[in-house]
Parts: C-alpha cells; sequence; structure tokens
C-alpha cells in the first residue's frame, strides 16, 4: 500500500452500505439493507490496516430517529437524518448543510465522494474541500445506449455538471477512463478498479455440470438484458438440461412479467435468491457452471469481476468495461449487446468449450484477474488518487 508522508483525514461522502457492516449499532438494524456497494466495504477494510489514515464515512438515511455516530475498527461513520423528499427539492443542498456541519468537526484533509447519483460529487465541490470524485456508472454513455426514467435523467445532468469541476476523477475500466478523457479533456482521471470480497479471491470452486448451473447476479432490468437473459434460454431449454439461479432483488412486478414470457418448463429451472451477503453470493458461486450477463450498458460490473477472480466462466455481452475482465476462449464468452442470436451462440459455444462446459477457466488468466482485481492492488490505486488530489498544485473546487 501506498504511504502517505502524513496522516491524512479523509471523509468519504457516501451511500455506505452500514446495514451489511457486522455488528451494525442497534440503531440500524431495523433499516432495509440497500444496494451492498461491496467495493467500499472491501476498500474500507484495506483502509483499516493504514495508520496514516484517519477515516471518516458521512451517509444519510431518512427512518432513524436522529442523527448520531459511532466507530468501528479505528473508523467513524456519521449518520445524519435527512428526509429524502428534502434531499430532492432542495437538489441536494439540504445533504450539503448537513454534511458540512460534520466536516467543520473533523477538518478532514481530503474529501472522497462516491458517486454522482445520491449527489455525492456535487455535494462535494460546494464544500471548499480538496476532493476526489469516484464514478460509479457512466450516466452520459447510459443514455446513448438504453432509455432512462426520469430520476437518472436527472442524476445524468448531476454528472455533466459535477464532473468537469472535480480535481481528481477515479474510474474503473480502461473504456470508462477514455470515456471521460474523451468527453472531459481536461479532467484528471486516475483507474482504480473495485476489488471484489475477499470471499470470491479464497473461493474453491466446485463446480456443477449435470444438469448445467447458470447463475446471474444483480439488477433485473432492461439494460442488465434481462429479456435476453431468459428469451435466450428459453430457445435452449430443449436441448440443454439447465437451472438457472437469480441473485437479485427484483421487482415484483417485472418478476411476473417475465414469467408470463417464457415457458413454464424454462420458469420451473429458476430459482430466487435475495439479500445475500458476499459470503453467500460466493457460496453460490462455488457450485455454479457459468456466469450468464448479457447486459447492454455496464461501465464495469461487479458480478463480472466476482466471478472472475473466484475462476467462475463468464458468458458475457462484449460491451463497457467486460472485455477487460473476460477474454475469450481463457475465461468466458464475450457477444455483441443486445445480440439475441449471438447470446444464444456464445452459451451453447461455452457449453461445449473443453474448460467451460466442466465449469472451469485458463490458470494462468485466474491468476492474473485475481491480481488485477486484488483489493491490496484497489487500495494502492485509490492512495494514488488521494496524493494527485493532495499535490499543492490541486485546487479545492
Amino acid at each position: 500500500m501506498t504511504a502517505l508522508k502524513q496522516p491524512l483525514t479523509v471523509a468519504w461522502i457516501s451511500d455506505f452500505p452500514v446495514e451489511w457492516l457486522s455488528a451494525a449499532p442497534e440503531a440500524l438494524r431495523h433499516l432495509p439493507r440497500r444496494h451492498p456497494a461491496t467495493w467500499q466495504i472491501v476498500l474500507l477494510a484495506e483502509f483499516e490496516k493504514n495508520p496514516a489514515l484517519r477515516l471518516h464515512v458521512i451517509l444519510l438515511r431518512q427512518r432513524i430517529a436522529k442523527s448520531f455516530s459511532f466507530a468501528r475498527n479505528g473508523v467513524t461513520f456519521h449518520v445524519l437524518k435527512v428526509a429524502t423528499w428534502r434531499r430532492l427539492a432542495t437538489v441536494f443542498w439540504a445533504d450539503t448543510i448537513a454534511i458540512r456541519r460534520v466536516c467543520r468537526e473533523i477538518k478532514p484533509d481530503l474529501v472522497h465522494a462516491w458517486g454522482i447519483e445520491k449527489g455525492a460529487g456535487l455535494i462535494a465541490g460546494r464544500l471548499g474541500h480538496r476532493h476526489v470524485t469516484t464514478v460509479q456508472g457512466l450516466l452520459a454513455w447510459y443514455k446513448e445506449q438504453v432509455p432512462m426514467h426520469p430520476y437518472l435523467r436527472f442524476t445524468e445532468w448531476l454528472e455533466s455538471y459535477s464532473l468537469p469541476r472535480a480535481p481528481v476523477v477515479t474510474t474503473e475500466s480502461n473504456f470508462a477512463v477514455k470515456f471521460l478523457r474523451a468527453k472531459y479533456p481536461r479532467l484528471h482521471v486516475h483507474q482504480a478498479e473495485h476489488a471484489p470480497n475477499h470471499a470470491f479471491h479464497q473461493l474453491r470452486r466446485r463446480p456443477q455440470t449435470n444438469p448445467i448451473r447458470f447463475i446471474t447476479v444483480g439488477a433485473m432490468d432492461f439494460r442488465k438484458g434481462t429479456d435476453l437473459l431468459f428469451k435466450a434460454l428459453d430457445e435452449l431449454a430443449p436441448e440443454l438440461d439447465f437451472t438457472l439461479t437469480i441473485v437479485s432483488n427484483p421487482n415484483p412486478k417485472y418478476v411476473e412479467s417475465l414469467r408470463t414470457s417464457v415457458s413454464a418448463e424454462t420458469w420451473r429451472r429458476v430459482e430466487f435468491k435475495y439479500d445475500l451477503p458476499p459470503e453467500a453470493v460466493a457460496r453460490e458461486l462455488e457450485t455454479a457452471t457459468m456466469l450468464l450477463l448479457p447486459t447492454r450498458a455496464d461501465t464495469s460490473p461487479n458480478a463480472v469481476k466476482e466471478a472472475v477472480v473466484a475462476g467462475v466462466p463468464v458468458v458475457a455481452s462484449n460491451v463497457g468495461g467486460i472485455p477487460d475482465y473476460v477474454l475469450p476462449e481463457k475465461n468466458g464468452w464475450l457477444f455483441p449487446p443486445g445480440d439475441l442470436a449471438a447470446f444464444v451462440s456464445a452459451i451453447r459455444s461455452a457449453c461445449a468449450h473443453p474448460l467451460f462446459s466442466r465449469g472451469e477457466v485458463d490458470a494462468e488468466t485466474h491468476r492474473r484477474m485475481r491480481e488485477y482485481l486484488s483489493p491490496e492492488r484497489m487500495a494502492r490505486n485509490f492512495l494514488a488518487a488521494y496524493a494527485a488530489a493532495m499535490e499543492p498544485s490541486g485546487k479545492a473546487v
């Protein structure tokens, strides 16, 4: 891990998944679990090992009695009560005011804004501190690929406003780096891959192949290509003996619409797993034959990374950052996004491949991907971004 020249106080502005922490305070245990954002928990664990960092995590929740702080493993969490309607109605000024009060107390040397989606990048630019903004989804690119609902269109506006004003931006894949540099030529972009949880690195595979056990992980919607997934498997059902495990928290109405679009025989082979922590997701990957992800637009899907470091073959669309992690005929198969016929063909080819059909991948590729997507490397990359933001020439915006 990169050494810091002096102790550095860093404040994360984040929709941090505090409900997923082990031994979370009693005041948080009643809250519904949000997206697990496992990459933040992974980086937190790495930063807890670094005595040169004094880390504060600032997050907002509506369903708590009052704002409070607590400490865990040397990190201080500040959970602030702010009503959702007030956050949006004030274009995140309610958040800004609440977070500014905390920053006046902790006096951070650096603010790290995690994402644009909940206003973090916008808020960081208002605080007057040196800051780093992490891009979690390229909304300007997404809108070119798929329809977006009104809130995401609003968030895309936040992205176009916030990113040009950020002193340092981190993103994951080579695709995302190139996209941001082309769109914002003056932007200082650092690549920092988000690493999967250690559970995926330590997993010992026991792939099930009779029947073939397909798995998909993540949101279910048009952008993720869920419609393509069911259409492809419905077409393959007469010729392949398989099951499909879906690890997600889907909208029940969307699930019902899928049920009516495929045969009863295909639906019989589907099982859903809800609200799984990383360790449980890893156990599902332990016996999976291969992961399927026909996404139409993705910056750097965590589900693909988890499968790659676990040694699970991946059949995914050749889009965004996925080609950084899935190398054809080494650890998976790629096909053009949105192309149903090509997706069906890719699944057939993977099921006939001498390694993938057994749930195995090329050993050297697996080793290299585990190193490339390691938590230690992730921490080094983020510390390099912090160092860049702290350079004397850097400007607080």
